[in-house]
């Protein structure tokens, strides 16, 4: 160590300079690096099984089992919420969830082996809300026999709906327009898209949660001090606690949870209360039925009515952005490249084939790459497709046996919305790590980035504040139709990050700054032969393209 020279006060009257110092070091150039610099991966080094490695058959069958239970809320959740609304009763909402759990099993496995072939669920999505409520909106002023017949006219609209939209996303698809669409991306364009696919959920986060904050709080806690810190303090534990904390800490909240509802916490609460906090006030365990296998056209004929299709066309285009979004996403938690743009389209265009299966079964909302269950491929460290694949399992036997499936359920939603709170969180953060292959310091790229994740949250915040409780949005014209459309689109995060990101990005200075943008990392991964890891994530097993035509490959 060097000997701390003391400079005091001089009392010498020649006023001599103070004995010299050691020079201050030297100053490092603006800009230069001061510390380690990490250089931008394509792949991430901590997953212990990627796309197409797979854990052992007792492993998988557990990890599965964890897939069905994250999805598994979603979806109550929608039935819950449209079920109600549409004159139906508790039997009829315990169908509308075995129905929903069917099609989501059969868009899975048409996904995994056929679509992008990434490890994706396929979920009812939220999109579909908007124009299926303007659908109950047009029959709730009429006269009906009975309730149950309202509900019974409402669901035949839907699949009427749904039915005549998914050829939006078969044209789109299989036409390889949206592939085209998408060529115009960018790590500069995927960056705010994939961000707002987590960020663009926060209501069904905290505000969800807080409705029975004595179960969701703990749940929130529990599940990171488990899967995060218990892990460490107990080395021999590491890896079980990783992979199935979540249920771990399921079983436990669910269990306080049953003995706070028998124990009468809940007797003397409000409703929204009891429907938040209690295991049995769903009253599905004893409305389903033990044994029911969904079947084409079970609420009766499609009811086909121009005026809903449109606003059903608009929830379609808005699941393609949504689905993209979270493709890109699920493809960096499991190892895989970006997906090219003829894997998008074909994607997209077996999206609009499950729409038009479910529109002919008769579910009540459309389908969408979940993006709660790419999360947990973050959370476990695990993005095998042979474990998603193996998901559908649960959801074909709970979708068939009626009372087991209402059992899981029963589980309250704040459980629900602390597990979305770290998984939405998860593939937001996957959205930032693309600023990896472009150039960070360049102005121009944070203005497009900032004012495409900045009106991505903002536009759809908006729209969806100032609509009402029936499901009318802030766009009010003399067509019902341009209003639903309209509405549904500026609703929805990714689609407004996808216009705004690609637009801005294909017009401010798109030629120069090729390099800053990203592209000359980006481009290999769209073409079909552009990267060979491509052929080896994408490209369907050969005893399947032997009997399809090559430009549907």
């Amino acid at each position: 160590m060097e000997k701390m020279v003391e400079t005091g006060h001089s009392h010498n009257h020649n006023h001599n300079p103070p004995p010299p110092t050691a020079p201050p070091p030297a100053r490092l150039p603006l800009g230069a690096a001061r510390g380690p610099l990490w250089t931008p991966t394509e792949q991430l080094h901590q997953l212990q099984y990627c796309i197409h490695s797979n854990p052992s058959w007792p492993e998988t069958f557990l990890l599965a089992f964890q897939h069905y239970i994250v999805m598994l809320g979603s979806i109550v959740l929608i039935a819950s919420t449209l079920v109600p609304r549409m004159g139906g009763d508790h039997g009829d909402k315990a169908r509308v969830i075995q129905t929903l759990l069917f099609m989501s099993a059969i868009n899975t496995l048409l996904q995994t082996f056929f679509g992008s072939r990434l490890p994706t669920v396929m979920n009812p999505s939220f999109a579909y809300m908007l124009p299926v409520s303007s659908i109950i909106n047009d029959y709730s002023n009429r006269t009906f026999k009975s309730e149950h017949e309202r509900f019974e006219v409402t669901m035949r609209t839907i699949q009427g709906s749904l039915i005549v939209s998914s050829f939006v996303n078969i044209f789109i698809g299989y036409s390889r327009a949206w592939g085209s669409c998408t060529k115009r991306f960018s790590p500069i364009v995927i960056v705010p898209v994939v961000c707002v696919v987590g960020l663009g959920l926060f209501a069904r986060g905290f505000p969800l949660l807080a409705n029975c904050v004595e179960l969701g709080l703990p749940m929130l806690i529990l599940l990171v001090i488990t899967q995060q810190y218990l892990r460490r303090i107990i080395p021999r534990a590491h890896a079980m606690l990783e992979r199935y904390a979540l249920l771990l800490c399921v079983g436990i909240v669910w269990s306080f949870a049953a003995i706070l509802t028998e124990a009468g916490t809940y007797n003397n609460v409000g409703e929204q209360t009891k429907q938040s906090c209690r295991t049995d006030h769903s009253y599905l365990i004893t409305s389903a039925p033990w044994i029911r296998i969904s079947y084409p056209f079970q609420w009766g004929a499609p009811i086909f009515r121009a005026s809903h299709v449109f606003g059903m066309m608009g929830a379609a285009i808005v699941t393609t952005a949504e689905t993209t979004g979270t493709l890109f996403a699920a493809a960096r938690l499991s190892g895989a490249t970006p997906p090219p743009a003829h894997v998008l389209s074909s994607s997209i265009g077996l999206q609009g084939i499950g729409m038009l299966l479910e529109g002919i079964f008769g579910a009540a909302v459309g389908t969408t790459a979940s993006v709660e269950n790419v999360g947990l491929l973050g959370l476990t460290h695990i993005g095998s497709r042979r474990v998603v694949q193996i998901s559908t399992a649960f959801m074909f036997f709970f979708s068939i046996f009626g009372k087991f499936g209402a059992f899981f359920a029963s589980i309250p939603l704040p459980i629900f919305a602390a597990i979305y709170c770290v998984l939405f969180g998860i593939v937001a953060a996957v959205g930032i790590t693309f600023m990896q292959f472009v150039n960070n310091n360049s102005l121009r790229n944070m203005y497009v980035v900032g004012l495409s994740l900045f009106l991505g949250i903002s536009i759809p915040q908006y729209f969806i504040t100032t609509t009402t409780a029936d499901g009318v949005g802030p766009v009010r014209t003399d067509g019902i139709w341009f209003d639903d459309w309209l509405n549904t689109v500026f609703s929805s995060s990714p689609t407004v990050a996808i216009i705004v990101g690609t637009l801005l990005d294909n017009t401010l200075d798109a030629k120069s700054a090729f390099d800053d943008r990203g592209l000359g990392w980006w481009k290999p991964f769209q073409h079909r032969n552009g990267d060979v890891r491509n052929e080896e994530f994408y490209s369907l097993p050969l005893r399947i393209r032997e009997y399809l035509p090559s430009r549907y490959l």
